[in-house]
């Protein structure tokens, strides 16, 4: 038998498990609920849903969400096939080593689960407009970029029209890391969004070229300049490998000279390798404990049959098995969702340069190429190249030559579909 015949094909019982959650209501489901052939109806024939990552994490969301019977799934993944890909990411065998991730993932699920219709792209989710996201009935994100979620949350965040209901689309978002990892339920303009919590998150590894050229103060920022700098510098088009012991060990060397000419301790192989290959661990179990969460709660909302989280939940699989869940609330200041300008009190004597390395650095911030800008004063700009280059003499000036206090700086990245708008006062 074809896959296409196999795929039009529902066998008997085939459901039976999840069929006892919804042929009748339970203590916990919404007064809404429409228990019995509606809710199978809606959810195995007319429910859309998009999952935007195809690696360790969303090989498993999308397993899950067929086998529980939704049959309409669209993956969005940017990515090929590695082989050391292949321990976790269970949908992809060697043969399929080079491949799209999306392209791959979805053939497997369609004829390992007859009448489930993956729709796979292979390509960036800033490739898709508006109309497209508004198709779906929720977004769940296997994500492994922070950028990457701030663009999509913030997409999502300015689908919403208060006129439309159906404009909100639920936006579940999963990450792991090593044994730990987190689900959370994201209503856009109603709960906390993704933004509101980027204090929670690990410290950015980015950091400002302006720091790491000229004033170094961690051995990170040596290691970047060795990478970054350096490399293209001394070896040109010469592309750095960083599983390449020998080109780890001239970084190494190279930035254990820079601290040493700044007196900065610190640098070592090991966090010469992190900082360059950015490392972070991957547990199989890890993602499949947070892919049946997402899943989980994407069938709650999909279906009504019980009440779906509140909003954040955390799994430590670092010493035995622990988790919890707490509600995250709103920024009033989330320049995605809050709508406030941030205050900033910064002393008068600083510098343009020394505000975007802060804005670099700071933890609820994390914008890495910040362009600034007044309703009057082109502060700094990251782009155009010629708009680079006329506003550059302004990164040695003091803010306070340039705004009043009390004034209001609109900060922009290429990266992010929204603006951040800080209130400056200065400080004697």
């Amino acid at each position: 038998m074809s896959v296409q015949t196999a795929n039009a094909v529902d066998w008997p019982g085939r459901y039976y498990h999840v069929d006892q959650i919804l042929d009748k209501p339970g203590p916990r489901t919404d007064p809404d609920f429409m228990a019995g052939d509606g809710v199978k109806d809606f959810l195995r024939n007319k429910a859309k849903i998009l999952v935007i990552g195809a690696g360790g994490l969303g090989c498993e969301i999308l397993a899950n969400l067929a086998l529980t019977g939704f049959k309409d799934i669209h993956v969005i993944d940017m990515d090929t096939i590695d082989i050391s890909n292949l321990n976790r990411q269970f949908l992809f065998r060697q043969k399929d080593v080079g491949k799209p991730k999306a392209t791959v993932a979805a053939e497997f699920i369609m004829k390992r689960v007859p009448g489930c219709t993956v729709t796979p792209y292979f390509g960036k989710i800033q490739d898709k407009d508006d109309d497209y996201y508004l198709q779906f009935n929720l977004v769940i994100c296997g994500l492994d970029s922070v950028e990457a979620r701030r663009w999509i949350n913030a997409t999502l965040v300015n689908l919403v029209d208060p006129e439309n209901p159906e404009s909100l689309k639920p936006l579940i978002d999963g990450g792991t890391e090593g044994f730990k990892g987190q689900a959370r339920v994201i209503l856009p303009t109603i709960t906390s969004c993704y933004e509101c919590s980027l204090d929670m998150l690990n410290r950015p590894t980015a950091f400002p070229i302006c720091t790491i050229a000229n004033t170094p103060r961690l051995p990170e920022h040596c290691i970047e300049w060795a990478s970054v700098l350096e490399w293209p510098r001394v070896h040109g088009d010469k592309k750095m490998d960083t599983d390449d012991p020998e080109h780890i060990g001239w970084l190494y060397s190279v930035a254990a000279a820079r601290a040493n000419e700044f007196k900065i301790e610190g640098v070592t192989w090991s966090l010469t390798q992190g900082v360059v290959k950015n490392i972070i661990p991957a547990i199989a179990s890890t993602n499949a404990i947070i892919a049946a969460a997402c899943c989980n709660e994407a069938f709650k909302i999909a279906t009504s049959s019980a009440a779906y989280l509140n909003n954040y939940f955390m799994l430590i699989g670092t010493d035995g098995v622990y988790s919890y869940t707490f509600e995250h609330t709103q920024r009033p200041e989330c320049p995605v969702c809050g709508g406030e300008s941030l205050d900033i009190r910064v002393n008068k004597d600083m510098t343009v340069e020394k505000l975007i390395e802060m804005l670099v650095e700071r933890q609820d911030i994390q914008i890495k190429k910040p362009s600034l800008s007044t309703a009057t004063t082109k502060i700094y700009l990251q782009a155009p190249p010629q708009l680079e280059e006329a506003t550059r003499p302004n990164l040695e000036k003091k803010l306070s030559e340039l705004i009043q206090d009390g004034d209001q700086i609109t900060v922009t990245a290429s990266s992010l579909p929204f603006d951040l708008t800080l209130r400056i006062t200065y400080t004697t």
